[in-house]
């Protein structure tokens, strides 16, 4: 493995004091809708909106102070930027950001203002991979990957560091973890956690119908790639296939995965908030759209439910809370 607990754990350490510690919500209502207990470890409450602050800043504090002086580079439909673009600013490095031409245009406009350039592509025509190699080799910058980075797969797994407090603090009987999956970043950074705090745990990956290429690899036991990245409303979560770091993990980790139709997501994201005023964008709903619709979940009284993020343009939210 290339990511250990002791890799999580030393990330913690750095980025404690910057990071927020997420609250464990449980809403009795979304309880009855879904025939069990749900607690949702609710990161649309982190900094910048989502989970990725955490691997963003495990990343940048783990440079040498050579390399924060040269800045860092990093592709992004948004969250990810965001969170690159924040922790530059916090640690004072200069932050250049790639991003779609069809990202959401508040997580451009959110990225922008925390002083990251920003670099538009073409998606399904160009590849953010070549952008990011090219300008990083032109500037000098540090390349930091969404997810395919061991320091930021640790940061994601301090996810899981907070819920082992948590579960035990609340004397949770939790047998299975639902987690938002897009590269696989946070996933393996939760299952590394829990393979050593709560082994009895196990994690399944949520992710959008069509674009479940984690789901397919776990099992056919070898990475699958999605036919495109277009057509989802889940825009955070759409990547080409599984990482070559967090693949293995999953593999080696994880109980499975499930896939959800758009509209499960946005009735979804609407439960979210009519239950506990929750705001969540359509790739953080995903595991919540698994827990209340998915057939065939593993039994479990008490189901943890990652909600990843909540940077959501008021057209979707809006559309979200009107479904019936």
């Amino acid at each position: 493995m290339t990511v250990n607990f002791t890799d999580i754990e030393r990330a913690h350490r750095r980025i404690a004091h910057l990071i927020t510690k997420t609250p464990l919500l449980n809403s009795p209502r979304l309880d009855e809708i879904a025939g069990r207990r749900l607690w949702l470890k609710a990161e649309p409450l982190q900094m910048t909106g989502s989970f990725k602050f955490r691997g963003a800043c495990s990343a940048i504090s783990n440079l040498s102070d050579e390399a924060r002086g040269r800045g860092v580079i990093a592709y992004s439909s948004g969250n990810h930027a965001q969170g690159i673009a924040l922790a530059a600013k916090i640690f004072k490095t200069r932050a250049m950001i790639v991003m779609p031409h069809d990202a959401p245009a508040n997580k451009v406009a959110n990225t922008r203002a925390y002083g990251a350039e920003i670099i538009h592509y073409e998606r399904g025509t160009e590849s953010r991979e070549a952008i990011g190699a090219e300008l990083a080799s032109k500037f000098g910058l540090t390349l930091v990957k969404p997810y395919d980075d061991p320091a930021v797969i640790a940061g994601q797994g301090t996810v899981g560091l907070e819920l082992s407090e948590q579960i035990a603090a609340q004397g949770l009987s939790v047998s299975t973890i639902l987690c938002c999956c897009g590269g696989g970043g946070l996933s393996a950074g939760i299952a590394t956690a829990m393979a050593v705090t709560n082994p009895d745990i196990t994690l399944f990956t949520a992710e959008p119908e069509g674009f479940d290429d984690t789901a397919r690899s776990l099992r056919s036991g070898e990475r699958v790639a999605n036919e495109t990245e277009q057509g989802s409303i889940c825009d955070a979560i759409v990547t080409p296939t599984p990482g070559e770091l967090t693949f293995p993990i999953l593999k080696a980790l994880a109980g499975g995965g499930f896939a959800v139709s758009d509209q499960q997501t946005m009735r979804a994201m609407r439960h979210a908030f009519d239950t506990l005023k929750l705001v969540t964008e359509p790739g953080g709903a995903v595991a919540l759209a698994a827990a209340l619709f998915a057939e065939n979940l593993p039994a479990s009284d008490d189901l943890v439910v990652i909600i990843s993020g909540g940077n959501v343009d008021e057209a979707m939210f809006a559309k979200a809370l009107s479904i019936d």
